[in-house]
């Protein structure tokens, strides 16, 4: 019986065994939020405070963008997420989401469009504002993506003070957006002919949403947080209502029932929720091969617990396991390089840029 087992387990891949080796790139990076590749070598990120960088991978030197937009720096507003025009190697262009001080002097969402020439952004142009407007910069959302049409998608939080807003389509409150790159609204969007609703809306219902990803087969998912427990993970159809504060598996911070509900007809329920939450953050699916373990997953950062969670479906059911915890870092962002390598930001003052290295 002993030599059976010893056997079996010399047959156990030996991934499942040993822990990843990590290379950090940088170090005492300024609120970190996002980052995406230029090429194998070259990363370009956002901090905050309204800083856009260019980190070169291989001498590890990072060059300030200068003309960068006017943010609204509070809580968890700033500039947030950048994203490559998906003609960027001829074009130069790129998206940033921000917060910002509206007309009416109050801190709502703004996506606009620049070119990066000389290391300062040209040609800027506001091309959606939120009508979502709030006392603090909260709740804002603000992850972008490219559908295979080439339109664009921007993730609008419930701003936490408005969260009966997400039910109602005259805001952008709790909402996902599509707009086309110019910030017209496509003619196929869901609400275009309806009656009092705003039309670049595509789903409702949402609350903080922090992950939004296309896969190559062109799904669209998102993560949210819930309120104490009730994070989400979903697969957004369009104009499809996800239930938020109507239904939810959260209760709020106080201890008090938001919904005594946790389904009702008309709501999608999420793929599953975290309960209690792990407060992700970002979202890639893997579809490369150099972490072959991880191929055909996603991958969820993570603040609260501190790790990745790798997500897999299987007959309709999740399946978890936790990655890299032993950095023991609140993880802000996970991007996925040209190579297919790993690189995760920390979050925070004093955050760092950290490469995780595929084991041998």
């Amino acid at each position: 019986m002993y030599l059976r087992v010893f056997l079996s387990l010399l047959f156990i891949p030996n991934f499942l065994f040993a822990s990843y080796k990590y290379e950090t790139i940088a170090d005492d990076l300024d609120d970190a939020w996002s980052m995406v590749f230029i090429d194998e070598n070259t990363i370009l990120f956002t901090e905050l405070p309204g800083n856009l960088k260019i980190i070169n991978l291989l001498d590890k030197s990072i060059t300030n963008i200068a003309n960068t937009p006017k943010v609204h720096y509070a809580s968890q507003g700033g500039l947030s997420e950048v994203i490559l025009d998906p003609e960027f190697k001829s074009n130069n262009k790129i998206y940033l989401s921000y917060s910002a001080k509206n007309k009416n002097n109050k801190s709502t969402l703004f996506l606009s469009s620049a070119e990066l020439k000389n290391d300062s952004l040209e040609n800027q142009k506001v091309i959606f504002e939120a009508i979502a407007p709030r006392r603090t910069s909260v709740h804002l959302g603000a992850k972008i993506a490219f559908m295979k049409d080439g339109t664009l998608l921007l993730n609008s939080g419930d701003g936490f003070d408005h969260r009966e807003k997400a039910q109602y389509l005259d805001n952008h409150f709790g909402k996902i957006i599509r707009i086309n790159t110019d910030g017209t609204v496509p003619q196929d969007n869901p609400f275009i002919n309806t009656a009092g609703a705003l039309p670049e809306i595509y789903s409702y219902g949402h609350r903080n949403m922090q992950g939004l990803i296309v896969t190559s087969s062109g799904d669209i998912y998102e993560n949210e947080h819930g309120p104490k427990g009730g994070d989400e993970m979903n697969l957004i159809k369009p104009s499809l209502n996800y239930g938020w504060p109507a239904i939810t598996y959260g209760i709020d911070y106080s201890g008090a029932v938001i919904s005594p509900f946790t389904e009702k007809e008309g709501m999608e329920q999420p793929l599953l929720h975290w309960t209690p939450s792990i407060a992700p953050s970002d979202m890639v699916y893997y579809e490369d091969n150099l972490y072959p373990e991880f191929t055909g997953s996603f991958l969820v950062t993570a603040l609260v617990s501190k790790d990745v969670k790798k997500v897999t479906f299987v007959n309709g059911k999740d399946k978890q396991e936790s990655l890299f915890s032993d950095l023991n870092e609140r993880l802000r962002n996970i991007e996925i390089s040209p190579a297919g390598f790993i690189y995760l930001l920390t979050d925070g003052p004093g955050g760092k840029l950290i490469k995780v290295l595929p084991q041998e």
